[in-house]
């Protein structure tokens, strides 16, 4: 049974803050650049540490609370048996948690660390090449996923439980709340996480669409240009669309389901017909520089050199995770019932970094490979064309190279649908007004925000040709939403100590 009872001022304050929004950028793209570079170096400079230190703080709150007592508690009904299996349930929190953002950056990431290495390491040295390939498995991995675990413990107890009637990010603060799950205060912290949502799902797209279309435009034999990029846009758009009118098991449960298949297909394949050794060895060797500095990394706050490496990256990587967390938290809510909190918490870090690594570990290292042996350089092609023509230019290194790039740019685009399908579902879901378990919001309320999550990234790729004002916009639209995470977490302990206590 679908639930059509929109909630009109939630819906309506958020599309006319999207419109609002993406007006200026439209209009006025190069004071737009300005204002926004400056918002960056201001919340960086005075709010940066608050992003260190909440990265610490989730991973030890989720490690104590699966470790604790609580970690038995199941979300639903004692006896009640997941919803979905486990296959199919760490295919969509994957490609709801990565999107097609993660091709891009898993192939190019590790170029940005070679060239300005951190910790001091001199440039292309082997220390930085050290760096460059562990980096991104670091800022992919736990931290990312404990960003988006937190959330999804904090709703889906109260929701699954408590017996809430609404899935909304304000969920969260039940403890709070009082029961006013339509308060004020409740629509104000919704209205936050959509506007996030929004921030975020435009700037994962603005970095996925341009690399799609140079894939596209590699196939077909045609010059790369805004035109096609915004082609590719609507491209997604329409095939999310159609994923969300299709509902959740239908239409976002089957494509994961593919998606993440021709995926690890495709890895697979670069791993046995590339440098099968470096990529094992080179794999291996990241993961011990990871163990070893993990807690080096988390706590890294560069005050003696100052070299913005931090600004750049892990605060950058943080502000994205917390703008999607919100959004990942209700979707993964929604395909969790019947699971215990621990299967959650360590589903979603072990299989969710894993999952991640494994792009990381043989895409990003291929590149490296490439690179480092002089068949491609990477690096100058990255500087003086894009990282997007890198990417095409280390595929066409691999044997049956038009059918690993068709490959690439399905994996990309369905990777891109199955990120905003979910995002759309979510979005559709926090602006109705009763919501039970089993539910669905109505179909012309998910395809509408499925259509409007295209208007922000036009206007980004529109607006520069570099990554700096996506940037800007996940760190600015994060801000709150970390602090708010502060409250879901004092909420969800109270709840559950309060419930436990009595039985």
């Amino acid at each position: 049974m679908e639930q059509s009872r929109i909630d009109w001022p939630s819906f309506g304050l958020c599309a006319a803050i999207l419109v609002s929004a993406s007006i200026p950028l439209f209009l006025y793209p190069d004071a737009s650049n300005v204002a926004l570079e400056s918002l960056y170096n201001y919340i960086t400079r005075e709010f940066g540490i608050l992003y260190l230190l909440a990265s610490v703080a989730a991973i030890s709150f989720l490690a104590w609370l699966a470790g604790s007592r609580y970690g038995k508690v199941r979300l639903g009904e004692p006896d009640e048996r997941p919803e979905f299996r486990e296959i199919s349930w760490v295919g969509m929190l994957f490609c709801a948690g990565v999107g097609a953002g993660m091709l891009y950056w898993c192939a190019t990431e590790w170029a940005f660390y070679y060239d300005a290495p951190p910790f001091g390491a001199a440039p292309r040295s082997v220390e930085a090449m050290e760096w460059a390939s562990t980096y991104g498995l670091f800022h992919w991995g736990f931290t990312a996923w404990a960003f988006y675990c937190l959330p999804t413990i904090a709703i889906a107890y109260p929701y699954y439980v408590k017996k809430l009637d609404v899935l909304r990010f304000s969920v969260s603060c039940h403890w709070f709340l009082k029961g006013k799950e339509h308060g004020p205060a409740a629509r104000a912290i919704d209205f936050l996480f959509m506007i996030a949502l929004l921030g975020g799902a435009a700037s994962s797209l603005g970095f996925s669409t341009p690399m799609i279309a140079a894939c596209f435009g590699w196939l077909l034999d045609i010059e790369a240009s805004d035109a096609l990029e915004i082609a590719v846009v609507w491209l997604c758009i329409l095939l999310f669309s159609l994923s969300v009118w299709l509902g959740l098991k239908k239409g976002i449960k089957r494509l994961s389901d593919i998606n993440v298949g021709m995926a690890f297909g495709l890895l697979l394949f670069i791993l046995i017909a590339g440098p099968t050794a470096f990529l094992l060895k080179t794999s291996l060797n990241s993961l011990g520089v990871m163990t070893q500095n993990f807690i080096r990394m988390n706590f890294w706050t560069d005050p003696f050199s100052n070299s913005g490496f931090v600004e750049a990256w892990t605060i950058f990587y943080w502000a994205w995770w917390i703008a999607f967390a919100p959004y990942v938290g209700l979707f993964v809510t929604r395909i969790s019932r019947g699971r215990t909190i621990r299967q959650v918490v360590f589903g979603m870090l072990i299989w969710g970094s894993l999952g991640s690594w494994l792009f990381y570990m043989v895409m990003g290292n291929y590149a490296l490979f490439l690179e480092t042996t002089g068949t491609v350089d990477f690096t100058g092609i990255m500087s003086s064309v894009s990282g997007n023509a890198a990417i095409v230019a280390m595929l066409e290194q691999l044997p049956l190279a038009a059918v690993v790039i068709g490959l690439f740019s399905l994996i990309a685009l369905v990777f891109a649908a199955t990120t905003y399908d979910s995002a759309s579902y979510t979005l559709a879901s926090s602006a109705t007004l009763h919501l039970r378990a089993g539910d669905d919001p109505a179909r012309w309320h998910r395809v509408f925000w499925a259509l409007a999550l295209g208007l922000m990234p036009v206007a980004l790729m529109l607006m520069d040709s570099n990554l700096r004002p996506i940037q800007v916009i996940l760190l600015i639209v994060s801000l709150p939403i970390l602090l708010i995470g502060v409250l879901m977490s004092v909420s969800l302990v109270k709840t559950l100590r309060a419930d436990q206590s009595g039985c």
